[in-house]
């Protein structure tokens, strides 16, 4: 077995192309056997599991929130759920300029619980590292170096065939309501749910490249299963044109001028050509319910993507900051404003009351 490891060592590095073929091997392979993870999962869940349940499968203890609220706290009125994109190992393992951006959020909108460890590359909301048989395969990938290094695209093709799966019609309806699933789980986790609200929760998505696409897919889910008004954030998002946009109070595609790749849903998903008018999406948009905005310079990815720390050309601007900035300038933050300032009218009265008696 050893003998064999060395030949093959020794047969990649002899060309760059030789590692391309063997990648691109394991990613067809990979795709032929992708949905079977979804299908498993999905038989192995009891009744009762799926949908809006606070004893969901899912091990809390394996996850790690950013910015845990205080379950004590009264003033919380809205949920921010990030969804990361392709090339990210896990939900545990954001990159400092999400961790930035979800932290300056956080203090922006502090009566909004931030969710950060929805992993929307898994049905079961397990990150790369915490499957047993391929585990070292993923950590192998994500931590090369030198003339290794580029074989971290084997993380971005295994997430694209999830990706992928989301947006299929026969896998898709399954997947999506996993990913719905988790995402309630982690909600409640990490402020509890309230069953008996007497407003609708304001619940926004952030994805990212094809974090939008999923976040999109399980849009439906989530309509059904909570009392909310579901935003849906595309920051450079990759998605199709069918999922989500008949239930989605609104999508609010942000994209920046150097990003090429956000520019492939509208080509490869017949839904998005202005042609299909009854797409659901082409629906949605002539409702009103979509909303394109270029915010800048960004790239997909990188130090100068959406979440990049260097700074803009001839600007103290960080890439991530113009990101961050464009975001707290969308009117998804009204309603949890005018909710917060009710809600402190509402402790006035009271205490006015208490004092008067």
């Amino acid at each position: 077995m050893l003998k064999f490891l060395g030949r093959l060592l020794l047969w990649l590095r002899s060309g760059t192309l030789n590692l391309l073929l063997l990648a691109i091997g394991l990613l067809l392979l990979w795709g032929v056997f992708a949905p079977a993870g979804t299908l498993v999962w999905w038989l192995q869940q009891e009744p009762g599991v799926l949908g809006f349940n606070q004893t969901s499968g899912v091990n809390r203890s394996t996850h790690r929130n950013l910015t845990a609220v205080d379950p004590s706290r009264r003033d919380i009125h809205c949920y921010v759920v990030f969804l990361t994109g392709i090339g990210d190992f896990s939900a545990n393992q954001l990159t400092p300029g999400e961790e930035f951006f979800l932290g300056h959020l956080a203090q922006e909108h502090r009566n909004c619980a931030i969710v950060s460890d929805v992993f929307p590359y898994s049905v079961a909301n397990v990150g790369l590292g915490g499957q047993r048989l391929l585990a070292p395969l993923w950590k192998f990938a994500e931590n090369a170096d030198g003339w290794l290094e580029n074989i971290d695209f084997l993380i971005k093709g295994r997430n694209v065939w999830r990706f992928a799966i989301s947006v299929d019609n026969r896998y898709g309806k399954v997947y999506n309501q996993g990913i719905a699933d988790a995402i309630i789980d982690r909600m409640d986790a990490a402020y509890p749910i309230e069953s008996d609200r007497q407003h609708p929760l304001n619940l926004i998505l952030i994805g990212t490249s094809g974090g939008a696409q999923v976040a999109l897919g399980s849009v439906p889910y989530l309509n059904r299963w909570l009392n909310a008004k579901i935003t849906v954030v595309s920051v450079g998002g990759v998605f199709s044109g069918t999922d989500g946009f008949s239930t989605v109070k609104h999508l609010y595609h942000l994209q920046g001028s150097q990003d090429w790749v956000e520019d492939i849903g509208r080509f490869v998903f017949p839904s998005r050509w202005p042609g299909v008018l009854a797409s659901p999406f082409n629906q949605a948009m002539r409702q009103g319910r979509v909303t394109k905005k270029e915010i800048g310079p960004q790239s997909h990815d990188g130090d100068s993507g959406y979440f990049g720390e260097q700074r803009i050309e001839n600007s103290n601007t960080m890439y991530v900051e113009q990101t961050l900035k464009a975001v707290n300038q969308l009117p998804i933050w009204e309603n949890e404003r005018g909710q917060e300032s009710g809600a402190r009218n509402q402790e006035s009265e009271v205490r006015s009351q208490e004092s008067g008696e």
